[in-house]
């Protein structure tokens, strides 16, 4: 006689509310829609592929691709210098660019060549990148053939050297003809008279190799900014007074149409407010 199966009731699994549903799906959205997802999840994934990707090269000179460049990255405080040649700046997104921590942090513009050329940009550049909270210098294109004194008028007259910004620059480069002796004669001259005038010690621009053939031991108590391209470190020796380092001449920066000389301060951000704080 076949026997009766019992009618087993299966306790069925609870059903989570359809309200409880909605809740946690609005979360999941809220959450991929979240500062906090982009600013640590994404982050945190763009950090791991750039380590990944940097592995067995030297990570203290990389490319940053949005400037276009490889940059020294073990250095905090960069910047730019220009001329008419980059021509209308728009100094608020320069300002505002930044890719892992490197930003433009200070300008040196140029203000006059020779006896009687004054850049046409200058003003403007000056006023501009100054409102955008960059720490500017003005530079003078030193011409040798010409009196370094008279050069040092000319300069003092046309640029803007208010307290409070980056020293004045002597960009010295070539000999154009003149005997080196000659060349450092003229120079002295311009540097002494601006020195006088603003009360600030000038900075020498000049190129690696003329520094080497031209300058070395004759201007020892001058900073020193030094243009030397494409590599990853300033090759110059230990007891070199150098403060900042021209490291590439092809840069792009938001807001500038044209290629663009990058630089870096030689100290930590602490050391360039120091600087800075000199000329107030």
């Amino acid at each position: 006689m076949p026997v009766k199966k019992k009618n087993v009731r299966r306790k069925k699994k609870a059903k989570t509310p359809s309200r409880l549903k909605y809740y946690l799906a609005l979360a999941a959205v809220l959450l991929l829609l979240s500062p906090f997802y982009y600013g640590y999840v994404i982050k945190t994934a763009s950090y791991t592929w750039r380590w990944i990707k940097d592995i067995g090269k030297n990570t203290d000179y990389r490319t940053y691709k949005s400037f276009g460049i490889r940059i020294p990255s073990n250095y905090q405080v960069h910047g730019i210098d220009v001329s008419y040649a980059q021509g209308k700046i728009n100094w608020t997104k320069v300002a505002e660019m930044e890719e892992d921590g490197v930003r433009i942090r200070f300008a040196f513009i140029k203000a006059t060549e020779g006896l009687v050329i004054a850049d046409p940009y200058f003003k403007r550049n000056w006023k501009e990148a100054r409102k955008a909270g960059i720490a500017c210098g003005a530079y003078h294109f030193f011409r040798p053939r010409k009196s370094g004194l008279w050069q040092a008028r000319f300069f003092v007259q046309n640029a803007s050297l208010q307290k409070g910004g980056l020293p004045p620059v002597a960009d010295v480069e070539r000999l154009d003809g003149k005997a080196p002796a000659a060349m450092r004669k003229e120079l002295k001259e311009f540097l002494r008279f601006v020195a006088n005038k603003t009360g600030e010690t000038p900075i020498i621009y000049t190129g690696i190799s003329f520094y080497r053939d031209y300058l070395a031991g004759y201007f020892d108590e001058y900073p020193l900014w030094i243009a030397h391209y494409n590599r990853d470190r300033l090759n110059v020796s230990a007891d070199t007074n150098w403060m900042f380092w021209q490291h590439a001449e092809t840069g792009r920066v938001n807001g500038i149409g044209h290629k663009v000389d990058f630089d870096v301060f030689k100290g930590d951000s602490l050391a360039f407010e120091r600087f800075i704080a000199k000329s107030k």
